[in-house]
């Protein structure tokens, strides 16, 4: 079950559960569309995987009791800002790799 992270891990901008900006890569590493594109270059800081639009969860019951009242998202912040200087090393090494070949 995806945690649906409340805030960008870089820089803290509220990414509520029917985000349209919330972007997290395979480890659920949740980041804004503006940081992913302008700071991360599509290269997560903690894996080094891509980046994917995260899903929304359904707010209503549709069926089978799968939806966001039974299952809520996360409160708990990750704010862990993106060292520019190290980001940028792990850009220039496997940046250029499309992320299914990383």
């Amino acid at each position: 079950m995806l945690e649906l992270r409340p805030t960008c891990e870089h820089c803290n901008k509220p990414l509520p559960p029917d985000s349209l900006e919330a972007r997290i890569c395979s480890y659920e590493c949740t980041f804004c569309a503006a940081c992913v594109d302008n700071i991360l270059n599509n290269v997560c800081p903690n894996c080094g995987g891509g980046f994917v639009p995260r899903p929304i969860r359904p707010s209503r019951n549709w069926k089978a009791d799968n939806y966001l009242g039974k299952d809520p998202a996360s409160t708990s912040v990750k704010h862990r800002p993106v060292d520019p200087g190290a980001h940028a090393e792990l850009v220039a090494s496997i940046g250029k790799l499309p992320p299914e070949k990383r």
